[in-house]
């Protein structure tokens, strides 16, 4: 299982940091890489958590997504 922490900065200017899961992958990279491609859908969805709180993104209210070498701090 892989984890990183995305910053993701919605539509209407707020940002968030938030942390993903992936148990099919194995690197960060490929994490990174379905991330990217789940959101770039038109449905595109995203179960992630923000402290110990579930958030789900939707693709279309996403302006930008940063992965950071350190990662955020949440």
């Amino acid at each position: 299982m892989a984890t990183v922490v995305l910053r993701v900065r919605l539509m209407d200017g707020d940002r968030m940091d938030v942390t993903f899961e992936e148990s099919e992958a194995d690197t960060e990279e490929e994490v990174i890489e379905n991330v990217i491609l789940r959101l770039a859908q038109d449905a595109g969805v995203l179960r992630c958590r923000h402290g110990d709180r579930l958030v789900v993104l939707y693709g279309r209210g996403i302006a930008a997504l940063e992965v950071a070498p350190r990662g955020a701090v949440l």
